[in-house]
């Protein structure tokens, strides 16, 4: 009997799906939301490695105030898109993972835009 998955993950699985047919070679934003933080990487999935990451547990983001918070969201967005600037990369893929694109998630996605990421 197969395992029965539950409503997030069969979003995540769905988006994750859709991403593989769009992503045309382009390294992918994954990010991660969590109740205290929030996580963002850009992965190279030709490669199998993360290019450039950032997360609310950076030490010079976390004494910032809450890791919760849009704020918080938009500095890691910014953070994020510098960093794979330095790594030489300019247009991703967003991987929302099972999250609505609402609030945080959409704070991080402006903030990388903003940053410089094109997607």
């Amino acid at each position: 009997m197969a395992k029965q998955l539950s409503l997030f993950a069969k979003r995540r699985q769905r988006v994750r799906t859709a991403l593989r047919a769009k992503a045309g070679g382009r390294p992918r934003l994954s990010i991660h939301r969590s109740g205290r933080h929030i996580y963002a990487q850009v992965i190279d999935d030709s490669a199998g490695r993360t290019v450039a990451s950032a997360s609310t547990i950076d030490k010079d983001v976390k004494g910032q105030g809450s890791g919760a918070g849009i704020k918080a969201a938009a500095e890691v967005g910014k953070r994020v898109a510098e960093r794979a600037k330095a790594a030489g990369i300019s247009t991703v893929v967003f991987d929302r993972g099972g999250f609505l694109f609402h609030g945080r998630v959409k704070a991080l996605a402006d903030a990388a835009r903003e940053g410089g990421l094109e997607f």
